[in-house]
């Protein structure tokens, strides 16, 4: 992934984004050419770093994995938003400022294995549970499932453990910006108002 300078996040970031951005896409190639599906993540191991997620055992991924160990890409999209001109101050100085997409992406990059462990599936969805539970009221639990439901579940799906072997992660925000500019932008972003230019905003603040 191109990554300039300015907009390169630490690991320590793009492991935040992953907690809460669960969903990542798998992308790789068999002999029919490059595939990818969409999986929730639980980062299980920061050192050596680790991922896991469960699967149907009929999802395609699943039988490449059969196979052995093969190289993946894991992509895990953050907030995004457009940006307008009209919102960076020196914009009717200069009129040098074009619309631009501000957004935080990570791409995981190592090498993904098959858990094809009942008992192992079981501990990764009741980690992956307790984790999305967490600011529930009530936490739901494997243990409230019907008797035997999770059983049958449990029949049909597949652990994949991701060795991590790079993290790229680029958190585009402005931050190329002069301050008053910069300011501008979340300004904009929270005048816009919507669900996704307000994310956008939230993680700008943290970040910047």
């Amino acid at each position: 992934m191109y990554i300039p300078k300015d907009f390169a996040a630490s690991d320590e970031q793009a492991l935040a984004l992953i907690r809460s951005q669960v969903l990542g896409q798998v992308t790789w190639q068999d002999a029919d050419g490059l595939q990818a599906t969409p999986l929730p993540w639980l980062i299980a191991d920061a050192e050596p770093l680790r991922l896991q997620a469960h699967l149907p055992r009929v999802n395609p991924l699943a039988k490449s994995l059969t196979a052995g160990s093969m190289p993946v890409l894991v992509s895990f999209q953050g907030p995004s938003a457009y940006i307008s001109p009209n919102w960076y101050p020196s914009k009717a100085e200069t009129e040098r400022m074009v619309p631009t997409w501000n957004y935080a992406f990570v791409q995981v990059h190592g090498r993904l294995v098959l858990r094809d462990d009942a008992d192992w599936v079981r501990t990764q969805m009741s980690a992956l549970t307790r984790q999305q539970e967490a600011a529930q009221a009530r936490p739901w639990q494997l243990a409230d499932a019907a008797p035997g439901f999770v059983d049958q579940l449990l029949r049909v799906l597949v652990g994949a453990e991701l060795s991590v072997e790079r993290i790229e992660a680029k958190f585009k925000l402005g931050q190329n910006r002069a301050p008053r500019d910069l300011q501008g932008l979340m300004d904009g972003l929270e005048a816009a108002g919507d669900p996704a230019s307000l994310a956008l905003l939230a993680l700008t603040r943290r970040s910047i």
